[in-house]
């Protein structure tokens, strides 16, 4: 396969997948237990036997939310294409292997990495349950990307509430070669600074398979609290500053010591953005010299970053132009397809502005070399 551009974050969302997915291949006692479609006022949708709700069937982005023309800008020019219409027929774009790779074709991109559905197995609110839902998409997904191996890149998703049954479902995806790990990511989580994360860690540098935490920023507060004038400052709030939620992320993986510990892991911050992590490093550094020494860290905080640590991003002008700080083998570029804040299918638009002043080696590494040396592709 030849390779021009790799998408280091695109996703299937849990509301493109086949509506009898879960309940058609859970066990028995499971069954009832498992999200599934019905009925809804304004059309199918996806719920659970405990009342979550997880979106309209081929809905807008990964809260399955209904398209409405004229309000989000981004979801107007996917719309265009027919994306959300064909949703509506029964025509899964996200989900059927063919239809993927046409846009990806559309938005001149060769591959993709593929984030899951660990959002909805928080949501879920039962982790019996939702442990059998991941290992039902992981199967899934491993049959999907098999269809195009070269394009397809799929993520296992890994729970994160029990690391037993995390370490063994990282190993039965290992075994049959899956390319990366995405770690259920949610904003109660236990901090990645605690000791109950160690197994993963260990896992992880044995197999040499990266792990993935993708953005999902904070926990928004109640909005039936608040009027509607409100709860749009709350939204703006929440949506323009999810990315800085990974800084915590990072800082405390960092400063643990598990990359000092396992010099073979590899973390990637999905959709994180990237003009932030510089100030991050800086002051992790300063703060290390300065009162840390005594932590379990042998180089500089800054320098484990740049041996192990990735970021992808879609669109970030101040990002770029930090590149030399954040290190030119440390970026990768990806569309967030299909979200409403990502840059299908207008990716190579985007890129060529905000690359025009890049090295020509160094915007390969961005847009094509990291995630090959990665994920092992062409290999």
């Amino acid at each position: 396969m030849k390779y021009d551009v790799i998408s280091a974050d695109g996703h299937v969302d849990l509301i493109w997948l086949p509506p009898d997915l879960f309940t058609k291949n859970a066990a028995a006692e499971l069954k009832d237990r498992m999200p599934y479609v019905v009925d809804g006022p304004k059309g199918p949708e996806w719920v659970s036997a405990k009342g979550a709700k997880f979106g309209l069937m081929n809905g807008m982005g990964s809260a399955g939310r209904e398209y409405v023309p004229g309000v989000i800008h981004r979801s107007d020019r996917m719309a265009s294409t027919g994306l959300y219409d064909d949703g509506k027929k029964g025509v899964r774009r996200l989900t059927e292997p063919e239809l993927r790779l046409k846009d990806q074709d559309r938005d001149g991109v060769q591959a993709e990495i593929l984030y899951g559905i660990l959002g909805s197995s928080g949501r879920l609110n039962d982790p019996e349950a939702a442990l059998q839902m991941l290992q039902i998409y992981n199967d899934w997904l491993h049959d999907f990307c098999r269809a195009a191996p070269d394009r397809l890149i799929g993520l296992a998703n890994i729970p994160n509430y029990d690391m037993e049954e995390s370490v063994a479902e990282m190993m039965r995806n290992a075994k049959r070669g899956v390319r990366g790990f995405d770690v259920a990511n949610r904003p109660d989580m236990i901090p990645l600074w605690d000791p109950f994360w160690e197994p993963l860690w260990k896992c992880a540098h044995e197999t040499g398979i990266p792990v993935h935490f993708h953005t999902i920023g904070g926990r928004s507060p109640d909005y039936a609290k608040f009027p509607q004038h409100v709860v749009r400052r709350i939204q703006a709030v929440h949506i323009t500053g999810f990315q800085m939620h990974m800084s915590t992320m990072l800082m405390g993986l960092i400063f643990s010591g598990a990359p000092e510990r396992y010099p073979n892991l590899k973390i990637v911050i999905g959709e994180a953005g990237l003009g932030w992590i510089p100030y991050v490093l800086q002051h992790m550094d300063l703060e290390w010299e300065d009162q840390f020494k005594d932590l379990d860290l042998k180089m500089k905080p800054s320098d484990y970053w740049h041996r192990q640590f990735y970021a992808s991003y879609q669109t970030d002008p101040v990002g770029i132009e930090l590149l030399h700080h954040l290190g030119e083998d440390n970026v990768m570029w990806g569309s967030d397809y299909p979200h409403p804040d990502g840059i299908w299918p207008d990716s190579q638009e985007f890129l060529n502005r905000e690359l025009e002043g890049v090295g020509a080696e160094a915007r390969r590494k961005v847009t094509r070399d990291n995630a090959m040396k990665l994920y092992r592709l062409g290999n």
